[in-house]
């Protein structure tokens, strides 16, 4: 049997506060603070997050995402 190493989203905030998202996956809901500068893996099967800003996105888990002025910018 073959294992493969988990993949995540990874969020790194950019802002100078720190950042509260809303993380949804599946029937799951919880709230991810994640301080200014630092960064946090989330979502490593797919999920739905909302940004200090109100933005929702939809996450497969292998994004790199960048909180600036409260909003979700995704590379």
């Amino acid at each position: 049997m073959m294992s493969f190493p988990a993949v995540s989203a990874t969020v790194t905030n950019k802002d100078a506060d720190a950042a509260v998202l809303v993380v949804v996956e599946g029937e799951s809901r919880m709230e991810v603070a994640i301080s200014a500068g630092g960064t946090e893996s989330i979502c490593p099967s797919g999920c739905f997050i909302t940004t200090p800003s109100g933005d929702r996105i939809g996450l497969q888990g292998d994004e790199t995402i960048e909180i600036v002025n409260g909003s979700a910018v995704v590379k």
